[in-house]
């Protein structure tokens, strides 16, 4: 996008207002300012601290015009052609007499040429001044910017270490001018200068730092959180087929390999017996696909006011574009989307995010979790929403085990002291989470009696616990029969 180019072309169309919503004031001012002197006019810059003056000189003195009523009264008295930038003038649009002053300048436009350009973060204009309203974008920096952005904070770090070279990871230089992608130049700026200025160097250990500024940046509300750890694949017992399945398709979908008949992975969704690791897979994928992951709580997108719940997801989706290439866990998808009334917010929810799967050009990775399959919509799981789906099933006896071995392990405990093939047999119908529960009261009871952990009192525990296979046994069954030959097991 040629940034000058396109706000150029807006100014000649003889359009009497124009808005533009951005951060970056001074760039787009500076846009202004060149554009101005190739159309041979005028540009004043007028704001409620400094009032009205030339945008391209900072003239010390008493400010004129700031009162925000007469600066548009001395615009529309103004007999010479110009341009007259207002910042954050959305503060007082609101008021009926500037609105109305705003559009009798505008229907003057063709008599007397006073272009007003509203600057401002963010701006609602009201419907009687839509007619007379262009609005400019300023475009985020390509990838060809971004990179010379990168080799010219190299070169100033170089130049004040007495021309000492930063010492540059090529793929990590790659991956870090890729995941600058949708921030401003400002923004884009600050981020390349701390990753090289820290350390004078570029590798793979600035990257999380970088992913997590960059989300910070973006300011989301609490719909959308950014999972800083994730976890391996090494520490989720069993899930052989989804890990094989993922490995399959990693390199595609982080760029490092190409193939013109492979599609770029879509997404996941992972169906379960609760307890079973579907969260502990979700975080999985992120570090098995060495990429940031961002998760949607779709419990927490409903709001009150009409047509905010299905802000909440666009706003949400449009983040994890931005940070693409991402993982976007959809936790509990079935809570956004159950209750489909016909103009009910679940419903306008499942459009927005269907529409948002079927168009997406971003390499953002869905894996959507859900327990309740009943609950989601037909046009949610048939096929082409997602690549795969899979089904977390109760672990096996090999599968128990391990995980076992795993909990034993993640609280410094050696597993090979721990008869591990009876305390499988003993936990068959156990999840996952269950049988990490029995490993803490068996720690707990250890430390209330004043002794070591060992088989007896973890086989104890098991023996005292009646599982949710048992507890809700006919809601478990009936999830794992409708699986069978619906889903692919991910063990």
């Amino acid at each position: 996008m040629d940034n000058r180019h396109d706000l150029a072309l807006i100014l000649k169309s003889k359009i009497p207002i124009v808005v533009v919503e951005s951060h970056e004031e001074q760039r787009v001012l500076t846009l202004l300012i060149e554009i101005a002197e190739s159309l041979g006019k005028p540009l004043f810059k007028w704001s409620v601290t400094e009032g009205l003056r030339f945008a391209r000189y900072d003239i010390d003195g008493e400010a004129q015009h700031a009162e925000p009523k007469d600066v548009l009264e001395h615009i529309k008295a103004e007999s010479q052609p110009g341009i007259y930038v207002l910042l954050d003038y959305h503060h007082f649009l609101a008021e009926p007499v500037h609105t109305r002053l705003l559009k009798d300048i505008a229907i003057k436009h063709s008599s007397v040429e006073r272009c007003i350009v509203l600057l401002s973060h963010e701006l609602e204009i009201p419907g009687e001044l839509r007619h007379y309203t262009a609005e400019f974008g300023l475009g985020l920096p390509t990838p060809e910017e971004l990179k010379s952005m990168v080799v010219d904070t190299a070169n100033e770090w170089a130049a004040g270490k007495n021309n000492q070279r930063v010492k540059a990871d090529r793929q990590a230089t790659k991956l870090l001018v890729k995941n600058l992608s949708g921030l401003t130049h400002g923004d884009a700026q600050r981020l390349v200068r701390k990753a090289i200025f820290n350390d004078g160097a570029i590798s793979h250990t600035d990257l999380p730092g970088v992913m997590k500024a960059k989300y910070d940046l973006l300011d989301r509300d609490n719909t959308l959180t950014f999972e800083y750890e994730t976890s391996r694949f090494a520490e989720v017992g069993g899930l052989n087929a989804l890990k094989e399945w993922l490995t399959n398709r990693r390199d595609i979908f982080m760029g490092k390999s190409s193939n013109p008949q492979l599609d770029t992975p879509k997404g996941i969704l992972l169906l379960g017996v609760q307890g079973c690791g579907k969260s502990l897979a979700a975080r999985a994928v992120a570090g098995a696909f060495g990429a940031p992951l961002l998760r949607l709580d779709m419990g927490a997108i409903f709001n009150k006011f009409y047509g905010q719940s299905e802000r909440n997801v666009r706003e949400a989706l449009k983040s994890a574009d931005t940070m693409a290439p991402c993982i976007l866990w959809i936790d509990e998808i079935e809570k956004g989307i159950a209750g489909q009334e016909d103009d009910g917010p679940a419903r306008r929810i499942l459009a927005t995010l269907l529409t948002w799967m079927a168009e997406k050009k971003s390499a953002v990775f869905i894996v959507a979790t859900a327990n309740e399959i009943s609950l989601l919509p037909p046009e949610l799981v048939r096929k082409g929403r997602f690549d795969e789906i899979f089904f977390v099933d109760l672990p096996d006896r090999e599968t128990r085990a391990l995980i076992l071995k795993i909990h034993l392990g993640n609280r410094a405990l050696d597993a090979d002291k721990f008869d591990l093939d009876m305390l499988a047999k003993a936990s068959d119908g156990f999840s996952g989470a269950e049988l990490e529960q029995a490993v803490v009261s068996a720690l707990y009871r250890a430390h209330a009696r004043d002794e070591a952990l060992n088989t007896a009192l973890v086989l104890k525990e098991v023996e005292d616990t009646q599982p949710l296979s048992v507890v809700m046994a006919e809601q478990v069954n009936a999830l794992r029969s409708w699986a069978s030959g619906r889903t692919v097991p991910a063990h």
